[in-house]
């Protein structure tokens, strides 16, 4: 029975935590849904394919292409020529990288209203415990970008730490 409430709490929080999330990602900008995820993968990632941002938002390449037409509207993204002549490499604007940038904001912001209940020891307790579940959370480097496409990477990625998913520089698809 314990389990069954720590798993019950567990959803509660993790949904509690999307919803928050999705309103605070969303707020500013014209589009919701993928835009926000793929404003922060391409501030991470620049110049990758259509592909790689398919593979990390995880919906079909048409509705990428969607969603890369809507950011090149708004002037937030620019396609260039891409390595091999045959892809289009992606890039933010300085308006993109400034959207980026409050996207991230907003999520932290959010995020810290779940946590300003805890105190310092109850933080230093929950974090090791969060690091594991997150270790879980996907098996492959596709599904690793795919689960942390709204991340402020510089916060696992640039610590010693590093990235309970173990993320690297390297590209999804080269």
């Amino acid at each position: 029975m314990e389990s069954d409430r720590l798993d019950q709490l567990l959803g509660v929080v993790a949904l509690s935590a999307a919803d928050r999330m999705r309103a605070a990602t969303e707020d500013d900008l014209a589009h919701g849904g993928a835009v926000p995820a793929a404003l922060v993968h391409l501030e991470a990632y620049p110049d990758e394919p259509l592909d790689s941002l398919r593979v990390a938002l995880q919906i079909s390449q048409p509705g990428t292409v969607r969603v890369v037409d809507r950011l090149q509207a708004q002037g937030l993204l620019e396609r260039r020529a891409g390595p091999d002549g045959r892809t289009r490499a992606l890039r933010l604007t300085a308006a993109g990288l400034a959207a980026a940038a409050a996207v991230r904001r907003r999520r932290a912001a959010a995020l810290s209203q779940l946590t300003a209940s805890l105190s310092a020891a109850e933080r230093a307790k929950l974090l090791p415990l969060l690091e594991r579940i997150t270790a879980v959370l996907a098996a492959d480097r596709a599904g690793a970008v795919a689960t942390c496409r709204l991340c402020d990477r510089s916060i696992c990625c640039g610590t010693g730490e590093g990235c309970p998913l173990q993320h690297t520089t390297e590209r999804l698809v080269p």
